[in-house]
């Protein structure tokens, strides 16, 4: 049986309003579970808030209780003195330190500490009528990298946080429109969500300085929202719509954050799945067809089919049709091994200073790929980015030889 974690009262001077409200209900209820079922809001949530208010007493030199286990809340055991006399142990020091915390914990503690507020706001949108069942519909998303920015005259192309916003919903909307209407729907962002993992504004990897634009809460905040918006605009096509956030090599802790902003806001909506692994790869088998993805930074592109096959044995050897898809390079290239196709996608995103003085001019788009079930890619559509700086419908349909009635 687990015994309840005592609420002392100096535990409140260090807990926010929600913390202390979780608090209450614990001290009311006497135990973590039946505080959760009081108040409508989950176990772990009530626990993890519990621990994290502990720890912060802690280290301000509040633990109450703490020596009869060992270890403060947040604490670490350091160095141990121990003074022996004529009838033994006479007396014991203990050193004990703050536990440095890993960054992607203290990243899903913080928004998991607030998805009880955010859960299920998203409004619950109409199913569309007809959809064809056997048909997927891929929604590509090749490293949006929100939050960078270009200076036109020094890169060719100006880009910042507004930039990205309006080309992802720009992209969204035109391949929304040009996607058959398919029983299910992949938003497969394929990494690099963010160009910057915090505040730094570094490469979490080598710590290479980026060129960002604004602050880094309004990035997220603006980011959030284009997802939000791509996501709602799927469902009015697509029966279920599956979300895959891939961890980048800029972004593998903000990445985290957004999946998981993004399964509360839609928490109540039954027809949206939001993945929130924290595997670089994913998978899915839609028929005889299997899919996966990685952003590209960790495996060579000729080695992910292999990987496929190992930690998807059962689908791989239940689908006849395989496909990888990849971002990281912003550019096109296809290499098909051993029978699977390995494609990486083009980006929305200008260039920065660096890629653009290094002389690479990737063209850049977002896809929506159909595959059938039985057959695998039937066929896809492009929008590029002159397509959504072109303001007018009628001008684009023209061009494109389309009649508009």
């Amino acid at each position: 049986m687990v015994r309840p974690k005592p609420v002392y009262d100096y535990l409140f001077d260090y807990a926010t309003p929600k913390q202390q409200e979780y608090l209450k209900a614990v001290q009311e209820h006497g135990s973590a579970l039946q505080a959760a079922k009081a108040i409508g809001v989950y176990q772990s949530s009530i626990s993890r808030a519990y621990d994290v208010v502990a720890a912060k007493a802690a280290k301000a030199g509040h633990a109450e209780g703490h020596f009869t286990s060992g270890v403060a809340p947040g604490f670490r055991m350091g160095k141990v003195t121990i003074q022996r006399g004529p009838s033994g142990v006479e007396r014991v020091w203990e050193r004990q330190s703050p536990e440095s915390q890993d960054i992607e914990a203290m990243i899903r503690e913080a928004v998991e500490a607030c998805q009880d507020s955010l859960r299920g706001l998203a409004p619950i949108t109409p199913s569309p009528g007809a959809v064809l069942k056997n048909l997927l519909s891929v929604y590509a998303m090749g490293d949006p990298h929100f939050g960078m920015y270009a200076w036109g005259e020094e890169t060719g192309d100006d880009f910042d946080l507004d930039t990205a916003s309006a080309l992802t919903r720009g992209a969204v909307d035109r391949l929304v429109s040009s996607s058959p209407a398919s029983k299910t729907a992949l938003l497969l962002q394929a990494g690099d969500f963010f160009h910057a993992d915090d505040s730094k504004n570094q490469t979490p990897g080598r710590g290479h300085a980026l060129d960002v634009d604004t602050r880094y809460a309004k990035v997220m905040k603006v980011g959030i929202r284009a997802m939000i918006y791509a996501i709602q605009r799927l469902l009015e096509k697509h029966r279920t719509v599956i979300v895959w956030n891939l961890p980048g090599n800029h972004d593998p802790h903000s990445s985290f954050a957004l999946a998981l902003a993004l399964e509360a806001f839609f928490h109540a909506e039954p027809r949206v799945t939001i993945d929130t692994s924290p595997s670089l790869y994913r998978y899915h088998l839609h028929g005889k067809v299997l899919i996966g993805a990685h952003h590209g930074h960790g495996a060579k592109q000729a080695d992910l089919p292999l990987l496929m096959a190992v930690d998807r044995s059962a689908e791989w050897g239940a689908s006849t049709i395989r496909y990888v898809y990849i971002g990281h390079i912003h550019h096109d290239t296809v290499k098909e091994v051993q029978g699977v196709r390995v494609e990486s996608l083009r980006t929305l995103a200008g260039k920065d200073a660096w890629h653009a003085g290094k002389g690479y001019r990737a063209l850049r788009d977002m896809r929506v790929i159909v595959h059938h079930a039985e057959f695998g890619e039937i066929e896809r559509h492009t929008c590029n980015v002159a397509m959504i700086q072109t303001k007018s419908p009628a001008v684009v349909s023209n061009k494109l030889g389309l009649h508009v009635a």
